[in-house]
């Protein structure tokens, strides 16, 4: 899959998906060539021009050669300083304050499979599932070693990323910025893409046109964060879902981040991404060394959804580990919006009982259960039981969940701290803090130094013992608040710009620890719902709560834009109470229901006041489910409508089981509309001459009144070919409500 021509200086990264080709030029610089479809060879059909170019300056060695300028190169790692103005993939300063150093080729070395990253989340592949090539960069001074690492995979149009930076001087120098990847492209004829939001409103899919001068979606919050994702992607003006190149980019990160683009003076377009750089500094002494997050490099010729099936591949099979990653996931119930703080035995024991009737596998007890806390302003920290709420213990919920036949789960918040804590009480500096300054609240709570191995250790300790003493089946890990204050008391001056990414660092090693100590509890990450849903935390928690907005409209949304990097199995979804809490909407529980089947699906109400005719209807959902759960967890997933175009009126979504054999059809209509035009839905990925029967078939519920005699289209039972399906549609009927989901269920006939 990798080869290297030394007569040409040419590195090919090659599968039957894709070529990525690197080239060693002037025995010096290393040079991006080519990215894209898979090529037989590279034989360089576009060669450089040499043009003379006006304020271009020439690198030392070549001063008389006008013609060849660092500042027009397509480089690979480029620095600042030598004559490139463009954005630095990296940036040092030395100890005499000079910013300036230049690298160049050393060697290379090619490996079987994916050597692992020390203390970071990163794609992992066996021999015989990828290649992986590392070259040498030193600075010609001999004060930096830069070590490039490119990994690509057997089955997929997928390039893994990642950056050593060895300190090899003899003096200590402060690492201002490390970019995981970066890469130039000879043109700007690009849409770029990236996923954007709020609490509550995450992932918002924008496409806008490439600008001239530099755009950035970043975080600074020292998390992935709600607002911008840690994703970006370059389009051709003609891509759309299912035809034309995209280039995808997302990190195994969870902190702070930057994705930035620049297209200069000549057209061509760099990218690169990595660590936000705004407050980092990380202090390199002689010798020491630093490690970027990995960046995973998606290739695509069959536009959005191509793009977004190689990244789930990657999560599912190389990212996601342990028993559960390919498990498929318990139907849950959680008495947060159920209870909030206000519960006791008796209602987690009605709870529990109303669950198994419905045919719920799961209980989890969220927010409340330890300390004294009856609300947001304490006892965060304080990891042991609340005897007043449960006076039969974490052992009696859990009893009462198991004997029962459902698994019982826990809420934790192991980052946080409350001020009205015995662990603020006992140890006040252990929290991020300013010094001489007061620190920021949210959610009246403050953020541990994971910076530290006292707190980290405090944290495995303590959660430990509660998985210990009560038989735990799962656990949902909350984060609810971002970074501020970024100071630790237990850093020197030198290493403050350290801070923000020790604080993750720290967090990976609290996560690899207990998930390692117990490997039988499914972990769920969450960060107010959705705000840190990265590939970093799915390495150690194989799926996350998507988001804290419950309605199934604005979960189109929601869920739309995460599936643009990650898989329906890695999403948990919840049926809540109408009207929503968070919007105040009144939506049928069917669409409820249908939206939330699309990923990881439960419950978040109190399922003891539903009505009968409503518990009859969850009975048949939860039924439904369970037959069709292989095929929506683990299935091929594909967008063939989303709220981000058009009128945003309509989402559909396709899921085709592994064996192709069962096809599940959701479509969802958020207004009604007088004169609307009849909606054929395309569908993709079947076998043009095989039949497909239709075997279920759920409507949108009707909340009007009489309709004149029109009667419902009937289909199951009939038998479709696939070509049909694909190029002639299947016909939505007549929409005559609000809010309205429907879904369908195909059966391959072989």
């Amino acid at each position: 899959m990798i080869t290297f021509d030394e007569k040409t200086g040419i590195f090919h990264l090659k599968n039957a998906y894709t070529s990525y080709v690197l080239q060693l030029v002037r025995n010096k610089y290393l040079l991006h060539r080519y990215w894209g479809r898979p090529l037989r060879e590279f034989r360089d059909s576009t060669p450089f021009q040499a043009i003379d170019r006006a304020f271009s300056p020439q690198p030392a060695a070549w001063s008389n050669e006008r013609t060849f300028s660092l500042d027009v190169l397509p480089q690979e790692y480029p620095s600042y300083g030598h004559g490139d103005y463009r954005m630095p993939a990296y940036a040092v300063r030395l100890s005499n304050g000079t910013t300036v150093t230049e690298l160049a080729y050393s060697s290379y070395e090619i490996k079987a499979g994916k050597p692992a990253l020390r203390g970071l989340p990163a794609a992992y592949a066996g021999e015989n599932e990828a290649e992986t090539l590392i070259i040498t960069l030193t600075d010609t001074k001999g004060v930096l070693t830069v070590k490039l690492s490119y990994t690509i995979f057997a089955d997929q149009p997928v390039i893994a990323r990642s950056v050593h930076i060895i300190n090899t001087g003899s003096q200590s120098a402060d690492l201002l910025s490390a970019a995981s990847f970066a890469i130039d492209f000879a043109d700007h004829d690009f849409d770029r893409l990236s996923l954007y939001g709020g609490h509550a409103a995450e992932r918002s899919f924008e496409r806008v046109s490439l600008m001239h001068g530099i755009q950035e979606t970043a975080s600074r919050r020292g998390a992935s964060s709600h607002q911008q994702s840690p994703f970006l992607a370059l389009a051709r003006k003609d891509a759309t879902e299912s035809k034309g190149d995209v280039y995808g980019f997302s990190l195994v990160w969870s902190g702070e981040f930057s994705f930035r683009t620049e297209v200069e003076q000549f057209g061509t377009t760099r990218v690169i991404g990595g660590i936000n750089p705004a407050e980092f500094c990380w202090h390199l002494k002689a010798g020491e060394s630093f490690q970027t997050p990995e960046a995973l490099l998606v290739y695509s010729s069959d536009g959005l959804n191509g793009m977004s099936q190689a990244f789930h591949h990657i999560v599912r099979e190389h990212i996601v580990r342990g028993r559960h990653q390919h498990a498929l996931r318990p139907i849950l119930v959680n008495n947060w919006e159920a209870t909030y703080f206000d519960f006791d035995d008796e209602k987690i024991d009605k709870l529990a009982d109303c669950a198994a009737d419905l045919g719920i596998e799961l209980l989890v007890l969220d927010d409340g259960w330890f300390g004294h806390r009856n609300d947001d302003n304490s006892s965060l920290g304080d990891w042991v039981i609340n005897t007043q709420k449960l006076k039969k213990g974490l052992n009696g919920v859990a009893d009462s969940a198991h004997r029962r036949g459902l698994k019982f789960g826990l809420w934790f918040e192991p980052e946080m701290v409350s001020e009205d804590s015995e662990l603020y009480r006992v140890h006040p500096d252990w929290t991020l803090h300013v010094p001489d300054y007061p620190s920021s609240y949210s959610r009246h709570q403050l953020v541990l130094d994971l910076s530290r191995e006292e707190v980290r250790d405090y944290i495995v300790t303590s959660v430990s013992k509660v998985l210990q003493a009560a038989p735990v089946d799962y656990v949902k890990w909350d984060f609810n608040r971002h970074l501020s204050e970024a100071f630790s008391a237990a850093l020197p001056a030198e290493r403050q710009g350290e801070t923000k990414t020790r604080f993750v660092l720290g967090l990976y090693d609290v996560l690899e620890r207990l998930t390692k100590a117990f490997p039988e509890i499914l972990f769920e990450s969450c960060s107010g719902g959705g705000g840190r849903f990265d590939a970093g935390m799915l390495y150690y928690m194989p799926q996350t709560w998507t988001s804290d907005n419950t309605d199934a409209i604005c979960r189109l949304a929601i869920q739309s834009g995460t599936s643009m990097v990650f898989p329906p199995i890695t999403m948990g979804a919840h049926v809540s109470v109408t009207p929503n809490h968070q919007v105040g909407r009144v939506t049928s529980l069917q669409t409820r229901a249908i939206c939330a089947m699309a990923g990881d699906f439960g419950y978040e109400l109190d399922i003891t006041r539903m009505s009968d005719s409503e518990k009859q209807q969850v009975r048949e959902h939860i039924q439904l489910y369970k037959k069709i759960r292989p095929t929506l967890q683990l299935g091929r997933f594909y967008r063939l409508l989303t709220p981000f175009t058009g009128d945003a009126q309509e989402t559909a979504w396709e899921f085709v089981s592994e064996d192709g054999k069962e096809v599940v059809l959701m479509y969802f209509k958020a207004l009604a509309q007088p004169a609307a035009p009849i909606r054929a839905l395309s569908m993709q990925a079947l076998k043009a001459d095989a039949e497909y029967e239709l075997t279920t078939y759920l409507p949108a519920q009707r909340t009007s009144m009489d309709f004149g005699g029109e009667t419902r289209q009937t289909l199951v039972g009939q038998r479709f070919y696939g070509d049909e399906l694909m190029y002639s549609g299947l016909s939505v009927e007549k929409i005559d409500t609000d809010f309205a989901g429907f879904l369908w269920v195909f059966e391959r006939q072989d």
